[in-house]
């Protein structure tokens, strides 16, 4: 199966192209299309991973349902069969990777949430013993689970820039105190269900981010939530803080550009079909285990 990386549907209008979505104006609507396309440092890589955005958005469509109790979300309907007439000549290159959405005024800021300290909160703590000014215990190892899980709110990032990482008097100051508030306490709901359900399924999820915007009924979650795309998946089996934990993400990914010593630097190289079949089954894993399915590529 060839890797979808660029959606080209000339008579819709393009609304944003991001690292891995394709945001289409539908009415009142935006149709948001997850590609094959697969980022690392930044950069969006020359090869994709074939039905990387089908198992993307089949997780995203578990998780929105799950976590409807605690929040409402952008969905309208997912189902290529039910779509307006418009979008009906795309079934094919939209079944099962796309969803028809509320548009929203997204707030300027990734919603973080981290139970374990990994990735740039590692470093950060290594360099100050706090995360995003969030004071911990001395002594924590790299995967050490955080005594509570902390909001660790970043910059969005544009034009393929790096997020990065802000206090939360600094979000304050991006959206507003009561906003700030509600972001926080919604995405430590969030995470708190979602890591229990993962946890139920031997997995650990260590950090995860979040999206949200506002509508006429109030905030919603929206983009893409728990993939392994925006979170860290460990396998619970085998967990040892002291070191980086085996993860059901972008892993061989990094460690095959790693390893070719590539500048990260534009143009983005491509994957060996070896790298690019163990990052689609470790995908497709995520899937599996999450949701108690089996997902046919």
């Amino acid at each position: 199966m060839p890797a979808l990386l660029e959606t080209e549907f000339g008579d819709l209008v393009l609304h944003a192209r991001g690292k891995v979505r394709d945001l289409y104006s539908v009415g009142e609507f935006l149709l948001l299309v997850a590609t094959d396309r697969i980022s690392a440092f930044d950069h969006v890589l020359a090869t994709g991973i074939p039905g990387k955005g089908k198992v993307l958005t089949q997780i995203s469509l578990f998780w929105f349902d799950f976590l409807k109790d605690v929040v409402p979300n952008h969905l309208i309907i997912a189902d290529v069969n039910l779509y307006p007439r418009e979008l009906r000549d795309h079934a094919d290159d939209l079944r099962d990777r796309s969803m028809l959405v509320k548009r929203a005024q997204m707030f300027p800021a990734e919603c973080v949430v981290r139970g374990y300290l990994s990735g740039s909160g590692w470093k950060d703590y290594q360099a100050t013993g706090a995360v995003c000014g969030i004071a911990l215990p001395k002594g924590l190892r790299e995967s050490d689970k955080l005594p509570e899980p902390i909001f660790t709110p970043a910059t969005k990032s544009l034009h393929g820039k790096h997020d990065e990482n802000i206090s939360f008097d600094e979000m304050v100051a991006l959206v507003g105190a009561r906003s700030a508030e509600t972001l926080r306490d919604l995405s430590l709901q969030i995470y708190n269900k979602a890591s229990a359900h993962a946890e139920s399924c031997g997995l650990i999820l260590a950090d995860t981010k979040f999206e949200f915007g506002t509508t006429a009924e109030g905030i919603i979650l929206a983009d893409e939530v728990l993939t392994p795309d925006s979170s860290r998946f460990w396998p619970r089996d085998g967990y040892a803080p002291g070191g980086a934990q085996p993860s059901f993400d972008k892993q061989f990914v990094r460690d095959y550009l790693e390893s070719i010593h590539w500048n990260k630097q534009a143009p983005a190289p491509g994957l060996p079909e070896d790298v690019v079949k163990k990052t689609q089954q470790k995908y497709l894993q995520a899937y599996e285990l999450l949701t108690g399915k089996s997902l046919s590529l």
